[in-house]
């Protein structure tokens, strides 16, 4: 999430006199707005057909490299034939040819070399590299632009267009490996702000290549703070941290500090969880903008403030394909196009792309909301899931647990995470819940009793263990203040687009977490 500084790269020219352009950029916006909206509202009809044109040129690329000839894709005409050549692989399984490219091999996984490698951290495979092709590069680019210019065409507001905005990146420093510049992709992106936007970009260059978070964030709100800030973009819990900073010094909230703040972009979490405490920051409800990025695609946006769900990026170099997320480990899973998806089923999400990802399981679980247009939400992840003892609880279902019942007792929740107790003989095991809260609720029992009658009826296996006297209910463990924050810093993910697993089918988080809970 790093170009968001550029709606209006395509229209503007580096001028003579900077301080003039920046004055009428949201004025330019516009007509430039309304041009992109309706070119992407006519991609909503054409989706199918887009997404077959995008394989067939998968098919015809890939048939030159490396990959391509071990696959067979020289005797692939057709998706059903496209389905049974390639097999869906995770990153380890992709790891031999990644490391062909890192040692300077052409076409390996698509034509000639990748521009760049995006180093990401993995939860399995440690270090990531992910490949971005020349091909490849505009769809990270211009999907964060599509979102806001969507935005502003909808609703009519260019205003933050002329104020400052914060793009949090990791650092723009780049190595090179096998003579490719790598780093992360954040930082990747963030060298492809033109000179003359940069201005209102913040945080900046020098800050953006600070290692440590706590400094960094220190750093970062030393140079927004006394600024005209008009948005704000980055992972909820990081933004959380930096309106809390805000807060600490000024003694105001947000929305006093900076009046003209009108635009929050977010991604890479459920923002339901942070939603109220991050408004109750900020002293005024604003408008957002959701994102689906990662290093290996920009896979949906939120293209409007009306309707529920993502629009899936549908012609932009990837071909989607999705596997009901209960068969995603087996041998032989069902695989299926965008043409045969349904509204309200868990698929877990496959890409094929012009960065040279073939079969790519991304660990993303996902349910279609509306297959016209195709808007999705982000249930959740494939490896994040507590199974311990057959009840399969997923993410969405925790969060939706959750949240219903702070809702109904107006408790506000920091951050959380779900992990099994296995009891060792003694009693019975149970589900324990690592809960931060904001305003702690009166009455535990009673608040952990809602977030399990909500659980159960969300999940027919758990119903039947917690019926069946197999698990006994729940358990809340309060995990004291910034105690998630501390959590983090101890591991070493502290801050960027570091995120906590909403859940654990091991103890390994929640066995660190006892450090951190409330005495």
């Amino acid at each position: 999430m790093g170009w968001f500084a550029c709606p209006f790269l395509y229209i503007c020219r580096p001028p003579p006199l900077l301080a003039e352009i920046m004055k009428i950029k949201s004025f330019l916006a516009k007509p430039f707005a309304s041009y992109i909206y309706k070119g992407i509202r006519k991609g909503m009809v054409t989706a199918i057909a887009d997404q077959e044109n995008i394989l067939k040129t998968l098919i015809k690329v890939g048939r030159t490299t490396e990959f391509g000839k071990q696959t067979g894709l020289d005797k692939v005409n057709n998706y059903d034939e496209f389905s049974q050549a390639v097999p869906i692989r995770d990153y380890e399984a992709m790891k031999p040819f990644i490391s062909l490219i890192k040692e300077g091999k052409h076409n390996v996984l698509w034509k000639g070399k990748p521009i760049y490698l995006a180093k990401t951290s993995g939860t399995t495979s440690g270090t990531k590299y992910i490949p971005i092709t020349k091909d490849s590069i505009p769809n990270h680019i211009n999907t964060a632009r599509n979102a806001l210019l969507c935005y502003m065409a909808e609703t009519g507001n260019s205003r933050f267009a002329d104020g400052k905005m914060i793009f949090l990146s990791g650092s723009p420093e780049l190595e090179r490996i096998g003579d490719i510049p790598t780093g992360r992709l954040s930082g990747i992106v963030n060298h492809h702000v033109p000179k003359y936007l940069r201005t209102n970009q913040l945080p900046s260059y020098e800050t953006n290549c600070i290692d440590d978070w706590e400094t960094k964030l220190n750093k970062i709100v030393d140079e927004t703070i006394k600024q005209d800030m008009t948005l704000i973009s980055g992972i909820p819990p990081w933004m959380q941290m930096y309106f809390d900073e805000l807060i600490k010094r000024t003694g105001k909230k947000v929305a006093d500090v900076f009046p003209n703040f009108s635009l929050m972009v977010q991604g890479g979490v459920n923002f339901e969880p942070y939603k109220a405490k991050l408004f109750e920051s900020i002293g005024k409800k604003i408008d957002t903008i959701e994102l689906f990025p990662a290093s290996e695609g920009f896979f949906a946006f939120q293209d409007s403030q009306n309707a529920e769900g993502l629009l899936l990026n549908t012609n932009s170099g990837i071909f989607f394909e999705f596997v009901p997320s209960g068969e995603i480990f087996n041998e032989k899973p069902t695989r299926l196009s965008l043409s045969d998806v349904k509204v309200g089923e868990n698929y877990a999400l496959i890409i094929n792309s012009n960065a040279g990802l073939w079969g790519y399981n991304l660990g993303d679980t996902v349910k279609f909301t509306s297959t016209n247009p195709y808007r999705l939400i982000v249930t959740g992840r494939t490896k994040h899931f507590i199974s311990a003892f057959g009840e399969h609880v997923i993410g969405e279902e925790v969060e939706y647990s959750l949240l219903k019942a702070a809702k109904e007792e107006s408790i506000q929740v920091t951050e959380f995470t779900v992990a099994p107790y296995v009891s060792g003989g003694e009693g019975k095991s149970y589900h324990e819940w690592f809960i931060e809260f904001e305003n702690t609720p009166t009455n535990m029992q009673e608040f952990a009793s809602k977030i399990d009658e909500n659980l159960r009826k969300k999940n027919v296996y758990y119903d039947d263990l917690i019926s069946g006297n197999i698990l006994k209910p729940l358990k809340i463990t309060a995990v004291r203040k910034n105690g998630f924050i501390d959590y983090m810093k101890s591991v070493g993910k502290l801050g960027g687009q570091n995120k906590v697993p909403r859940l654990s089918n091991d103890r390994k988080i929640a066995d660190d977490l006892i450090k951190w809970k409330e005495n």
